[in-house]
């Protein structure tokens, strides 16, 4: 007899019809001879009326009076849903979250588990029961029973953890589409259904399509090896498997992660190669790695900074032993990048060798602000001055000199308590699963259309300049997700200044540029500018590692568009880039063309 746990979205539960057609694949399930245990949500946009309700109240609501007001959400699914299982005789109990023992931070609106009491299910299971529990909440002890809510994509986080304090054979998340796309099907109608993908892929797809799987939930089960499958409430097709390597022991006790981050990686065979002054306009990245893919040359880092006037720089990094072929392809193609401008002079070629990238990554640092401030923070105060910046949803990554790597690694390990030593692989963070049939590097496409880019101008260009900025946002609680440091040093009064630049959410952006601006004087940056009408396409896949030209086929397939590259930021297995947000649809839909990702799971 198998152990199953089963959840199901708002939409899925979102009328009586909808909920006794739950009910009655519940029990297709028990009488196919296992035991279930079902988390659900809140039914439909119960949870957006209730947070609407508390804002017609309160201008800034008290977190501990909005996690008592959403949990009451999940409590009418269950209720109704353990009737629908009685009314078909079903044995069925609903449980709350704090009923079933779900211990989680004392930190409301957005706690983390920390243990699950299983007693109280395994009882009733025994008797022969379906247990229906409340996804979304916990309480922060025994002794207080304070109500607390896990923040948005509560729901899978609750089922994926209570499967692996239950030792479930496996996780089931059943949504309103039939699995994982390879992009949003509403903006690219033929987005195909993939039958597998890797945990890091899914981390990093955290914006793909309808969000219908959370990185928190998908981090449990990476961590214990939690077999986790995406499926449709509405058919029996096979849905989406969730492939995990086979986890290290680890203790069930603090079972959802606590730090935001849970590996320092690094790789100290790096080189820098960065062309400034190259022309803004489509089709220059496209060409620079059109020419870098036809040597082979397999590039990891790569950034583009904010334009300044009508052009902009770019840097990449490639292997040592590959840097002196790069640094040729470098100086063969910047005069060709000038075109026919006699007003620019073809792009300065700066190289730097002995380079290492140290990275931090975790999918606890997606909605937690300050993560990468305290990266900075860290490094500055070892001294250690940041060449490059990089950012995903789950890592971000700095170049550094290759002399400081080793007081880098040792000090982004206090920081973030990381007990074990890191290990110099390239493809660090990669799943080793591997797929099967897998003809396209990219498995998905990713478009974010709500967020606005920050620019502060003329940094000074000394250690610790990045961990002030990033501190006072994450003070005001303000997350970041792309971050890109300009290559071209602006010398201001005799001494050097960057630029630096991220992405932040909409709602966001002025708050942002306002305390920004008011620290300026005290820090001594310039100008803090705020753009809005930006999109983010992302393209995702853990064969890009070692497929050299990935990049290129990206910025060629935009530039046949004609569309600009505002920003480019990478991790090891995704490639982001800014761009104009009225261009974001037909960029999304441009790229899934040209990697036709469906491909892979033909």
């Amino acid at each position: 007899m198998a152990l199953i746990v089963q959840k199901y979205g708002g939409s899925s539960v979102g009328s009586v019809e909808r909920i006794q057609a739950v009910a009655a694949r519940i029990v297709k399930t028990v009488q196919a001879g296992n035991e279930v245990v079902v988390v659900v949500s809140a039914m439909g946009k119960t949870t957006d009326g209730l947070v609407s309700l508390a804002n017609q109240i309160a201008r800034q609501p008290n977190r501990r009076e909005m996690d008592m007001l959403l949990s009451t959400g999940e409590q009418v699914s269950i209720a109704l849903l353990s009737m629908a299982l009685l009314e078909i005789g079903q044995p069925a109990i609903s449980l709350t979250g704090t009923q079933v023992g779900i211990v989680t931070e004392a930190a409301h609106t957005r706690a983390r588990i920390l243990e699950i009491q299983t007693e109280r299910i395994e009882r009733h299971l025994e008797a022969g029961k379906v247990v229906v529990v409340a996804g979304f909440q916990g309480i922060s002890s025994f002794e207080d029973l304070e109500i607390t809510t896990l923040g948005r994509g509560g729901s899978d986080t609750s089922a994926v953890a209570i499967a692996v304090a239950l030792k479930a054979s496996c996780c089931q998340i059943y949504t309103d589409v039939p699995g994982i796309l390879t992009a949003d099907p509403r903006l690219v109608p033929e987005a195909q259904l993939m039958s597998e993908i890797t945990c890091d892929e899914m981390l990093e797809l955290a914006s793909l399509g309808a969000k219908v799987l959370h990185p928190r939930a998908v981090e449990i089960a990476k961590n214990y090896g939690m077999p986790l499958v995406v499926l449709s409430s509405w058919t029996d097709d096979p849905g989406t498997r969730v492939i995990s390597p086979t986890p290290q022991p680890r203790p069930l006790t603090g079972l959802e992660i606590t730090h935001p981050v849970d590996a320092v990686e690094f790789d100290t065979d790096q080189a820098k190669i960065a062309l400034l002054r190259v022309p803004d306009r489509p089709g220059v990245a496209a060409q620079l790695f059109t020419e870098v893919g036809r040597e082979k040359l397999d590039v990891d880092l790569i950034i583009q900074s904010i334009h300044e006037g009508n052009t902009n720089d770019i840097a990449f990094t490639v292997s040592q032993q590959a840097s002196r072929q790069a640094e040729a392809v470098a100086n063969a193609i910047a005069p060709v990048l000038r075109g026919n401008n006699s007003n620019l002079d073809a792009a300065e070629v700066n190289v730097q060798q002995q380079i290492a990238k140290v990275s931090i990554a975790g999918a606890g640092m997606i909605g937690r602000p300050g993560v990468a401030a305290q990266m900075f923070n860290s490094l500055a105060q070892a001294g250690i001055n940041i060449q490059m910046i990089s950012t995903s949803e789950v890592k971000v990554s700095c170049a550094i000199a290759a002399e400081e790597c080793d007081r880098a690694i040792q000090a982004l390990c206090e920081t973030f308590e990381i007990a074990t030593s890191p290990v110099q692989l390239r493809t660090a963070a990669l799943d080793t699963t591997k797929i099967d049939n897998r003809q396209s590097p990219v498995r998905g496409v990713a478009l974010d259309l709500n967020q606005a880019q920050l620019a502060v101008l003329q940094i000074p260009d000394r250690p610790g300049m990045a961990a002030k900025i990033f501190s006072l946002l994450a003070k005001q609680n303000i997350s970041v997700d792309m971050i890109i440091q300009s290559q071209r040093c602006r010398f201001i009064d005799g001494l050097p200044t960057r630029d630096i630049a991220c992405t932040v959410a909409q709602g966001d952006a002025e708050d942002a540029r306002q305390v920004l601006t008011a620290a300026a004087a005290e820090f001594g940056w310039g100008e803090v500018v705020v753009e809005k009408a930006i999109a983010k396409v992302s393209i995702v896949g853990s064969e890009m590692v070692g497929a050299p030209g990935v990049a290129a086929r990206m910025f060629a397939a935009l530039a046949q568009q004609q569309i600009n590259i505002q920003m480019i930021a990478t991790s090891e297995i995704k490639i982001s880039c800014v761009v104009p947000q009225e261009q974001g649809v037909i960029a999304l839909q441009t790229i899934h063309a040209a990697f036709n990702p469906h491909s892979a799971d033909v």
